[in-house]
């Protein structure tokens, strides 16, 4: 929903705003020949014309105005309003104010959806999988004879030339690089296999069109690779000495390690089971909805959900810059592919608000105080440092009711 304001100033009312403008943009205002505060406002009209004037006059008024329609009108706007300036000049502003509201939302069939939850099986193949995984960790590296393999991991000195000239970036000495890994440019690795202990070889290769450093872009190059030792992975067997080394609780045969990983794959296919159950009931209960959603809605959530996709970025150590140099992508792009995602989001969350309501879904404070010592002892912060974070127990009582919904979706299925 939408409610849009029409806001005119002139007269007496606009040169009073003017003039306070001025006052407060003349603090700061250089001019030669006078001390900050005290250039005359003709003067200062003359150097710097009246633009400043005008936009700080109106940024004032229209903030002002901004807070009285929110509580003259008793309006809730979701996301910023959008300004739309008709005129300013001299003789007064004209503005357009767009208040983006809560839409209106009509519940539909809810209850009864017959949604249908997966049911989770563990396979052999499944546990043997991961138990292979599990090894995987614990295998050694150790010195081989002959020549070089895929899947090998090397010890080499290597120096690249590009017209028989090094160029940065092209030398290292007791490199280990894991041959399969892809690490290095299409070919290198390639050429490094059949190579034998304290060998050396010159590689031709090209670097590809696309490759970040441009004067290497597409240019045909030589390493010269000399190798020193060859290593190969050594998956250890399931003895008594690899289960003391392994040391996790109550597992010292293969039979009680399958019957750990079978449990463990279980709960994550559970859990996932689950996910995949509570999002088919969002999807077929907010079909049965009516609601108009505005685009500035969305792309608050879209807004929302690429600051979130920076965080865990940040938390990699990968800043947005180096993600968008490296992936090839823009942000744009990446916008683009979260906006189905966002409108679904949108459209659940206004969903289950409107079940809240008329379910009478209401938390009471013991419950928050409840759900907050949990998530607390849960993250092993004090129940203080959380609620701070959270900014008030309404958070936490808002959170309960959303939750509290999908439980009535999921009861009543």
């Amino acid at each position: 929903m939408k409610k849009q304001i029409n806001y005119k100033v002139n007269g007496e009312q606009w040169e009073k705003a003017k003039d306070e403008a001025f006052t407060k943009i003349s603090k700061k205002a250089k001019i030669d020949g006078f001390r900050k505060g005290k250039v005359p406002r003709n003067i200062y009209e003359k150097k710097f014309g009246t633009g400043d004037i005008i936009s700080t006059a109106m940024e004032k008024l229209v903030d002002e105005k901004y807070k009285d329609v929110i509580v003259t009108e008793k309006l809730v706007p979701v996301v910023e309003p959008k300004l739309e300036i008709v005129k300013a000049d001299d003789a007064g502003f004209e503005v357009n104010m767009t208040f983006i509201l809560d839409p209106e939302v009509k519940l539909g069939q809810y209850k009864g959806l017959k949604v249908k939850k997966d049911k989770v099986k563990v396979s052999k193949e499944e546990i043997e999988h991961q138990i292979g995984h599990i090894l995987d960790r614990y295998a050694e590296l150790v010195s081989k004879d002959g020549a070089v393999e895929d899947g090998d991991t090397v010890i080499i000195d290597f120096k690249g030339f590009k017209d028989n000239t090094p160029f940065d970036g092209g030398t290292a000495e007791n490199y280990s690089l894991e041959i399969g890994s892809h690490s290095f440019i299409p070919g290198f690795e390639e050429g490094v296999i059949g190579m034998k202990k304290g060998e050396s070889k010159d590689i031709e290769l090209t670097f590809p069109d696309d490759y970040m450093a441009k004067d290497l872009a597409g240019q045909k190059v030589v390493f010269n690779v000399v190798l020193h030792d060859i290593k190969k992975r050594v998956i250890p067997d399931l003895t008594e000495e690899f289960f003391k080394d392994l040391d996790m609780e109550g597992v010292s045969t293969k039979e009680e390690l399958e019957k750990v990983v079978e449990e463990e794959i279980k709960a994550q296919k559970e859990k996932d089971a689950e996910n995949k159950f509570i999002d088919s009931l969002l999807e077929t209960a907010a079909k049965n909805m009516t609601i108009e959603l505005d685009k500035e809605i969305i792309d608050a959530e879209m807004d929302r959900m690429y600051k979130q996709f920076v965080q865990r970025l940040q938390m990699q150590g990968v800043s947005e810059e180096l993600y968008l140099a490296y992936s090839g992508v823009k942000k744009e792009d990446i916008l683009k592919d979260m906006e189905k995602e966002a409108e679904a989001r949108v459209k659940y969350r206004y969903m289950l608000e409107a079940i809240v309501k008329e379910e009478k879904i209401n938390p009471t404070e013991e419950e928050a105080r409840e759900e907050l010592k949990r998530v607390a002892e849960m993250y092993k912060v004090s129940e203080e440092e959380l609620l701070k974070e959270f900014g008030s127990l309404d958070v936490v009582k808002y959170d309960l009711s959303m939750r509290k919904a999908i439980e009535i979706l999921k009861d009543n299925n």
